[in-house]
């Protein structure tokens, strides 16, 4: 059996986000996911016909590990929260991909589900639908955002990232402190999450409490 006989869209995609998650966007080509399973990079035009379509398939993949909750009898802001929260660790452990998502959330069966659900929730807060669709894509970009910017992340291994927060905390620390005391005072906070899961904690929190408040104003 040939290698292209051997390929599935699955384990392309696997490989495609291994590579994402290692080096970056950058790096998934179909040559570079052609190699690692021995082919060329003509065995995956059965299944991608350019990079555009792997990475449609990437964001596909990270949405498809967000389980959205089902509707209950809780008031409608607990329940955003509750996705909101179900979507962060899928943003969280492959970074690298989320961007993707701002452009493609409605290009896959997950996406939509995903979709849906944040805007019948907004419904029931009792924002019209032009409004909550806006709102949707503004907490979106917010989450990915929490993402890609979590303090002291770097796409080295945890040596290097260690020596990265330090010396960024270093620099901090040299400031004047007459001239720039709440830097200095930040120094450790700016540099690296002290717990990174209150930082995804409290931001998500902090944007559905905006929300709230744009709904109490109404």
């Amino acid at each position: 059996m040939g290698a292209k006989a051997r390929l599935s869209r699955d384990e392309l995609v696997s490989t495609a986000l291994a590579l994402a998650d290692a080096e970056g966007l950058d790096a998934v080509t179909t040559r570079r996911v052609a190699q690692h399973h021995g082919a060329t990079p003509m065995a995956l035009y059965r299944h991608f016909r350019d990079k555009e379509a792997i990475l449609d398939a990437l964001a596909e993949r990270l949405l498809s590990l967000v389980t959205v909750p089902d509707p209950d009898s809780r008031p409608w802001h607990e329940q955003l929260q509750e996705v909101l929260d179900a979507l962060l660790p899928a943003l969280r452990e492959h970074p690298e991909v989320a961007g993707l998502v701002m452009t493609r959330i409605l290009a896959s069966e997950p996406g939509l589900a995903l979709t849906e659900r944040t805007l019948a929730l907004l419904a029931e807060g009792g924002f019209p639908v032009d409004e909550a669709a806006e709102i949707a894509s503004q907490v979106l970009c917010a989450l990915v955002t929490l993402a890609i910017s979590e303090p002291g992340r770097t796409d080295a291994d945890r040596a290097a990232q260690d020596a990265h927060v330090e010396a960024k905390r270093a620099a901090l620390a040299t400031l004047s402190p007459t001239r720039y005391p709440y830097l200095v005072a930040a120094a450790d906070s700016l540099a690296g999450c002290a717990s990174h899961d209150l930082y995804y904690t409290r931001g998500s929190a902090r944007i559905i409490a905006g929300i709230r408040a744009g709904a109490r104003t109404r």
